[in-house]
């Protein structure tokens, strides 16, 4: 059982996200490493927003293939190494999560693992 909520006491949400997810005694745990942005080919975009939508979409995959959706999503943390607008990341997170709105960290970093690289994301799941 996943229990969402936002204390009255704090601020309330910037985003679509929750501030806290308690989750109660999960049947399964799903941990996602960092997903990238690199079509199943090994392609990868230069593009950061590209590379962000393929990210997410790479999550969708993962969880779908441990008979998952989006909605078992307890957490997100986003790793960029270039600022993207937040209307374009609202948008994106809007289109993948539709309505559920998991816990989440925005990070700004210097470098991910390939020069290449320009977002990583990873993901927290329960059911």
């Amino acid at each position: 059982m996943k229990e969402f909520r936002n204390p009255k006491d704090i601020h309330a949400p910037l985003a679509a996200y929750t501030h806290q997810i308690e989750v109660s005694n999960p049947q399964r745990w799903l941990v996602l490493s960092g997903q990238v942005g690199m079509l199943p080919d090994g392609t990868l975009p230069q593009d950061a927003r590209e590379q962000f939508k393929i990210a997410l979409d790479n999550i969708g995959k993962n969880l779908a293939a441990a008979g998952m959706s989006v909605t078992d999503l307890v957490k997100l943390t986003f790793y960029l190494v270039e600022p993207l607008e937040p209307a374009f990341r609202r948008q994106a997170l809007s289109a993948f999560l539709g309505d559920h709105t998991p816990c989440s960290t925005l990070i700004y970093v210097a470098a991910l693992a390939s020069p290449a690289l320009k977002v990583e994301i990873d993901a927290w799941a329960c059911i």
